[in-house]
């Protein structure tokens, strides 16, 4: 099974900026269809972020950050990215990598391989 690690968290002001990381290790990234980003605030479910079909690039994003939020991978270092731009308080969370959801890319209980998780603290 993969392992996954996120990095680049941190504590922010609103506007700011944020990369976080995901790297793989165990198996190579290209043998899973789909990454996916999600987070979890406090006394709040978990919920879906972004995804990106690893193959070819497309990426899928939750209406509350598309426009904000960019997901990207590196196939070499076999790292996905999240690019969090304009961010806001409400975007605070435990961001968490996740990796080949067996059902639909945006259902958390799809995926087996999950991250220990980033946190992202925007302040007002």
């Amino acid at each position: 099974q993969v392992q996954l690690g996120e990095s680049g968290g941190g504590l922010v002001q609103a506007g700011d900026s944020l990369r976080l990381s995901c790297a793989a290790s165990g198996r190579a990234f290209s043998r899973y269809t789909i990454m996916g980003w999600f987070r979890q605030a406090p006394g709040k479910e978990r919920e879906f972020v972004a995804a990106i079909y690893w193959r070819t690039g497309a990426t899928y994003y939750a209406d509350s950050v598309k426009g904000r939020f960019t997901i990207s991978r590196e196939n070499a270092e076999n790292t996905v990215y999240l690019q969090m731009n304009s961010l806001k308080p409400e975007d605070t969370a435990v961001y968490y990598c996740a990796a080949d959801p067996k059902g639909n890319y945006n259902d958390y209980s799809a995926y087996a391989s999950w991250g220990q998780g980033t946190q992202v603290t925007v302040s007002s």
